[in-house]
């Protein structure tokens, strides 16, 4: 007789700069707006509006880390390091994100110039001095006081391998096997789930990882990201042209699932996932 299905954390992902490279980490504490580190950073244009990998794929081959200090290091093909340090929580100015104004500060003239000329446009680099404040989530999935960092909605994403494999399967009957087997870099997780069923996740509604609970909030609807390669800045059609025949929920292309942390704790590889509800 098979044993059933044990969920467990394979990998834990941070991102400190939206849209840039992140790197693994065996453990993380979990904030109240998400893993710490994760994208207290973000590069905005010369109007203050948010500039992502859908303007710019060449975010992709950026990488950045979070310091201890909670300074980051930016690193990109063709230019030197550069550690960027935590800006006096003074002087905030509104940047745009999704259309919505964010209080952020801006980070030292030196960021602003090794970003515009990697990319070729001037842009800046902003921090979100104070997450607990500054951005809440969407108040149609949220509690009131919940916030999130400069993450596309909510303080964590969660996939999982099977689900992975069952859309890469998809993908290889449906007539683009050349952009095949995805791997999961393309969704930028924070944290990737071994053990379940394809698609079980979009069952769960509220779950537990190590000594954090969760409340799933909804799917994660997929944009042109998903479509860049990571280490390449291409584009292709894939993802989004087999979600959509395949996982379209309402107007959204759906992979992963949204979460919010309903308190603090730490999470590791390796933790089990215990699907409470």
């Amino acid at each position: 007789m098979e044993s059933p299905l044990q969920p467990v954390v394979r990998h834990i992902n941070v991102y400190p700069v939206k849209s840039v490279g992140g790197y693994r980490l065996d453990e993380v504490p979990v904030e109240p707006w998400g893993p710490a580190g994760d994208r207290r950073w973000m590069v905005v244009d010369a109007a203050g509006k948010a500039v992502t990998q859908r303007e710019q794929a060449r975010l992709a081959l950026a990488a950045a880390r979070a310091l201890p200090d909670g300074s980051v290091r930016l690193s990109a093909p063709g230019r030197e390091d550069l550690t960027v340090a935590v800006p006096e929580p003074i002087g905030a100015s509104a940047v745009t994100l999704f259309g919505k104004k964010v209080e952020a500060i801006a980070a030292d003239e030196s960021a602003h110039q090794w970003l515009s000329e990697y990319l070729g446009v001037e842009v800046a680099l902003v921090h979100l001095d104070d997450p607990a404040t500054r951005r809440p989530i969407d108040p149609d999935f949220a509690l009131p006081g919940e916030t999130v960092s400069f993450a596309d909605g909510f303080p964590l994403l969660i996939a999982t391998t099977a689900s992975l494999e069952a859309l890469n399967s998809l993908i290889a009957q449906g007539g683009q096997p050349h952009e095949g087997p995805l791997p999961m870099n393309r969704f930028r997780p924070n944290v990737v789930v071994d053990g379940t069923e394809a698609w079980a996740e979009d069952h769960w509604s509220r779950i537990a990882i190590g000594e954090v609970v969760f409340r799933v909030a909804k799917p994660c609807g997929r944009c042109v990201v998903t479509t860049t390669n990571q280490t390449t800045a291409e584009r292709g059609r894939e993802p989004l042209r087999t979600l959509g025949r395949h996982r379209r929920f309402g107007t959204k292309l759906v992979f992963g699932q949204n979460v919010v942390p309903e308190g603090t704790g730490v999470i590791r590889t390796g933790d089990p996932v215990r699907v409470l509800a």
